[in-house]
């Protein structure tokens, strides 16, 4: 008799840790599919990173090579820090007068 009770106690403790194994896998498995989301994600961010900087540089240097050509056609320039001005709305419609 006491040996079956304590057979059965370790038997239900046996099933309680089995089932919690497998909810452990599941829940290891979603994290696993988680974690391939974000790191597609960095991936995707990454590429798109170094597409952006190659179009800055190509820019830059499209710019430098403009500028160049200007200053051998000895046009004057003028170049302005956008930094130190603000946004300001421009209205180039026709006036109105209402």
């Amino acid at each position: 008799m006491i040996r079956e009770r304590l057979c059965r106690e370790y038997l239900e403790e046996i099933d309680r840790l089995e089932r919690s194994l497998r909810e452990l896998e599941d829940e290891l498995i979603e994290l696993r599919m988680q974690l391939n989301l974000k790191v597609d994600e960095a991936n995707r961010l990454a590429i798109e990173n170094a597409s952006l900087r190659h179009r800055i540089e190509m820019m830059e240097r499209r710019e430098k090579r403009l500028a160049e050509f200007l200053r051998k056609l000895k046009i004057p320039l003028i170049y302005i820090d956008e930094e130190r001005f603000e946004d300001v709305d421009v209205d180039l419609g026709p006036d109105s007068k209402d």
